[in-house]
């Protein structure tokens, strides 16, 4: 079963205007196994579908798999001073620092009667939210809340919020966006498309509103950085959450694949590996059968020197 990586971090508002940065985990209650990429590759020949089968049969038997939900809470005063980037959807929040809290389960209870109209229609779109939740700032969280919803216009069509299994299922949706392809309902009939008007039609809920947060600075175009290291949470889950076995199959994992690229890319990767962890990098290097000393050349540069020392033509 798999098991989530943290979201993207939101922002979350309570009745009393405050506001508080959070991560939402869905953690499996079914445990982890997880296939060897031997057994993957025989699989993805003889039997690709054997994981939504298994699920589905699992569901049919009444054995309902399900995820606890919990939730990571930082305040913005905590959040100034955090040493890691928060919007940064490749870094984790430690619990040590931010204790997950459990607060419910998402369980999956019945099988889809029509494949195509339940699971191929189904439009998932992280601008989706309601009153209490907001989105961050969180570059990655900014761009699919776009390029989702601009996805599912061109698959669906523009009313793929009207489909029966997109539709809001407790609450009538409020708003003046009609017509359009596909449209199969009446939408006020002749009312007015705009607002304010004089015909009773919805108006804007101003305690469905998010409050302000403060901001800083320059407005302009400029690099980002951020001064949390890039490579210790890299070189922590190695060294402190893998096991012995788990590390085996990540190197042979990673050798199988990169081993397919340029060498000046197996070099560049390789020292990125090193400077996560020594050991890492060392074994990725065996394993490609490179220079041990010079991917420790490539990985005491910078980012830019070791861009350079790697770039088209190197290493040929």
């Amino acid at each position: 079963m798999k098991r989530s990586l943290p979201s993207p971090t939101n922002r979350q508002n309570n009745r009393s205007g405050q506001y508080f940065w959070v991560q939402y985990h869905f953690k499996t209650d079914q445990g982890i196994k997880n296939l060897i990429r031997e057994e993957a590759k025989r699989l993805c020949g003889e039997d690709p579908d054997h994981a939504t089968r298994d699920l589905y049969k699992a569901i049919e038997r009444g054995e309902y798999p399900s995820w606890t939900l919990e939730m990571q809470i930082l305040t913005p005063e905590k959040a100034k001073d955090f040493p890691w980037d928060i919007f940064d959807i490749t870094k984790v929040w430690p619990h040590g620092e931010v204790p997950p809290i459990k607060i419910g389960k998402l369980v999956l209870d019945r099988n889809p009667v029509n494949y195509f109209a339940e699971v191929e229609q189904a439009a998932f779109c992280p601008g989706n939210v309601v009153p209490g939740i907001a989105i961050s700032p969180d570059k990655m969280l900014q761009a699919r809340v776009f390029s989702y919803h601009d996805t599912h216009l061109h698959r669906l069509g523009p009313n793929y919020h009207l489909i029966p299994i997109n539709a809001p299922k407790h609450a009538p949706e409020n708003s003046y966006q009609r017509d359009g392809f596909m449209r199969v309902d009446d939408k006020r009939g002749g009312g007015p498309n705009y607002w304010p008007n004089s015909f009773g039609g919805p108006e804007p809920d101003p305690t469905a509103g998010e409050p302000p947060f403060g901001l800083s600075g320059q407005t302009g175009r400029y690099p980002f950085t951020h001064p949390n290291d890039d490579f210790v949470q890299a070189g922590t889950l190695y060294r402190k959450v893998m096991s012995d076995e788990d590390r085996d199959h990540l190197i042979g994992n990673i050798v199988d694949h990169l081993g397919k690229a340029q060498k000046r890319i197996q070099m560049r990767q390789s020292a990125l590996f090193y400077k996560a962890n020594k050991e890492y990098g060392r074994r990725v290097a065996e394993g490609l059968g490179l220079d041990l000393n010079e991917i420790k050349r490539l990985a005491d540069m910078s980012h830019e020197e070791r861009g350079k020392a790697t770039e088209q033509g190197t290493y040929s």
